[in-house]
């Protein structure tokens, strides 16, 4: 077994070799599996490529700052864990599904904060458990179940009430938080009850009295039940009164003709406070195309909005019961007049899915059509087109490109805002004499905000949304130059296509469309971020074969100081801060590797890209003075 220790600056590699001084801590040796650097003076972000077969890792009295890196996740071998003692920051990622070997876990006198993941209930072998000394929030009500003989979460931000379940451990330290007084709420109806591995036999004996009384009430209720249901059955009776039929009535109203509510941002507000809880139950209310300064449509609602079977298709929206969402249903008559007969004047772009084009109307607004490929449709084309409008009209964040409405009158179609700018791809390979190159602090910050974007998708909403087809020309540019993602929420039709995704887009594992994963998005978004590094397309065939990938041309020279300096777009002039642009090129080598274990989650490269949105500045001016 190969053992790693240290001390006092000396690394030793147990009984044989000595290596002394090492700068920078790079725990990539396959088949380490136990290592010891604790009490050091280690610093920087803990490496995110730890052993992944290791059983001990000690990092604890140190000087790391950053995340906890998620690799730990795959770490399925893992017994114990000590990151106590530094300096971690940001939440404690949900990393602890796979780590049911887990025996101690130590984060404590850190500054870790948020809830409590909820993978913690996967760690079934967990006895020791030291969260002390962070800045916690929530409640630990996830710990309910764990085995644990120690729980110290004292000096946190915890609230609500400790768990009776815990209350038994014989070491248990909860002091310095902010714990609810009295006796705790009833759990809420329908929730399950909670195991206590540990109850006293004589509490789960019942006695053959009380099994016998149980049984007498149980024949008594049933032959009540039976004799209500003959009673009932032998009067003639209808099938709703007066009310029901009334209400029954107003249900099957075309939803087109629902009133308008007042302040329909107010409820979608609410609605979506704290993210998604579940893409596929939400109801909408469908509402008619009205004339209005911000459409530009001449015509009444009543002409725009008609009758067909979209009726079905409404009604099939607002049968999924719950909070109301508002968009808005268009005409296939007023979107062949904006069009103009969808024109190939009009047409913006053409994709696996389908081709989008733009809609102009008389007061000026412009919208973009997006035409769904009918042949993508696997048979009740309604019923899934109603499940993706659904799901697409309950995802706002201010970097992705939000829908505006639909229309599934003979064809299907979603409709957006439209973007003048149009795509990274356009501002970065179809120069003219009228656009100005990005700027290098501009590329940055669509950088982190299309990452942001993608961290919405893959870590807000509930279940994680995969894009898989992420790419430049997918990445709109508002007059602000702030990123908008497009294309999202459709990875279902990319299944059915045989199109190329996105030519040196696609991660290497994925050979087919069912094969992409989050980690897939990554790499494609890891390609993104080379195309703003290098000005290059992801694929190219008009340069020399060894060239035309830029992953393959690019990543060996990604750490290669004086390399990477000779890839950068020409267009920046060399106006860029030396520092920012490799640790930019440090990121962009983390999401590009071909194994997809080691790709980091999106959620930590929003962290190494804010950390250099928040330095450029002061670096620009510290390497320009």
């Amino acid at each position: 077994m190969l053992r790693l220790f240290c001390h006092r600056n000396k690394f030793v590699r147990h009984g044989t070799v000595w290596i002394n001084g090492l700068p920078v801590v790079q725990l990539i040796i396959s088949n380490l599996l136990y290592s010891d650097l604790s009490n050091n003076n280690l610093k920087g972000d803990i490496p995110y490529q730890l052993p992944p077969k290791a059983r001990h890792i000690d990092l604890s009295n140190n000087g790391f700052t950053g995340s906890i890196p998620f690799s730990v996740s795959q770490m399925d071998e893992l017994s114990q864990l000590n990151l106590g003692h530094n300096q971690l920051q940001n939440q404690l990622g949900d990393m602890f599904e796979k780590l049911t070997k887990l025996k101690l876990l130590d984060v404590s006198f850190n500054s870790l904060s948020g809830n409590l993941p909820q993978s913690l209930k996967s760690l079934k072998n967990l006895k020791k458990l030291h969260l002390q000394n962070n800045q916690f929030t929530g409640s630990i009500n996830v710990l309910a179940n764990l085995p644990l003989e120690e729980l110290h979460v004292e000096n946190n931000k915890f609230t609500g009430w400790v768990p009776e379940e815990l209350k038994s451990i014989n070491d248990l330290q909860t002091g310095g938080n902010s714990w609810s007084k009295g006796q705790a709420p009833p759990p809420p109806p329908g929730t399950p009850p909670i195991k206590h591995p540990k109850k006293k036999k004589e509490k789960s004996v019942i006695s053959g009295v009380a099994i016998a009384g149980i049984n007498f009430g149980l024949l008594a209720i049933i032959i009540i039940i039976v004799a209500l249901c003959k009673r009932k059955s032998s009067k003639p009776s209808s099938q709703f009164t007066d009310e029901e039929r009334r209400s029954h009535h107003r249900s099957r109203t075309p939803l087109a003709s629902q009133e308008l509510s007042t302040d329909p941002g107010a409820s979608v507000n609410k609605e979506f406070k704290g993210g998604l809880n579940s893409l596929d139950s939400t109801s909408i209310d469908v509402k008619a195309l009205q004339k209005s300064p911000s459409i530009g449509v001449r015509s009444s609602a009543s002409d725009c909005v008609q009758s067909f079977n979209d009726n079905e298709f409404a009604n099939r929206l607002n049968s999924r019961r719950s909070a109301s969402i508002r968009i808005t249903t268009f005409s296939l008559a007023d979107l062949y007049s904006a069009t103009a007969s969808f024109g190939s004047g009009r047409l913006l772009g053409e994709g696996s899915i389908g081709c989008v084009y733009r809609a102009k109307y008389a007061d000026g607004k412009v919208l973009a059509v997006k035409k769904i490929n009918p042949s993508l449709f696997e048979g009740g084309a309604p019923e899934e087109f109603s499940q993706i409008v659904s799901k697409l009209s309950k995802l706002h964040h201010p970097n992705i490109v939000e829908l505006v409405g639909y229309c599934s009158e003979q064809e299907h179609m979603l409709i957006y805002d439209y973007f003048r700018n149009g795509s990274l791809h356009g501002f970065l390979h179809l120069s003219d004499d009228f656009s100005k190159p990005l700027t290098w602090n501009t590329r940055i910050r669509i950088a982190l905000g299309t990452a942001r974007a993608i961290e919405y998708l893959h870590e807000t909403c509930s279940p994680p949304l995969l894009h898989k087809n992420i790419k430049s020309s997918n990445i709109l540019l508002d007059t602000d130059l702030n990123p908008r993602l497009s294309d999202y929420g459709l990875a279902s039709f990319h299944q059915r296509t045989s199109q190329n995704l996105g030519a040196g887009y696609n991660a290497p594992e994925c050979t087919k469309p069912s094969a992409f994963t989050l980690k897939s998005d990554v790499y494609s978004f890891g390609v993104v971020m080379l195309e703003l590094l290098t000005g290059r397309m992801a694929f190219d065939s008009s340069k020399p074969k060894a060239e035309q990938c830029l992953v393959r041309w690019a990543t060996p020279l990604l750490h290669d100081i004086n390399a990477v300096e000779k890839m950068v777009d020409p267009a920046l002039r060399g106006l860029y801060p030396p520092k920012s642009l490799f640790r930019f090129a440090d990121v962009i080598a983390l999401s590009v590797q071909s194994e997809p274990e080691f790709r980091p989650p999106v959620s930590e490269l929003v962290q190494a890209l804010m950390r250099l949105v928040q330095r450029s500045s002061m670096t620009l001016r510290e390497d320009f003075d």
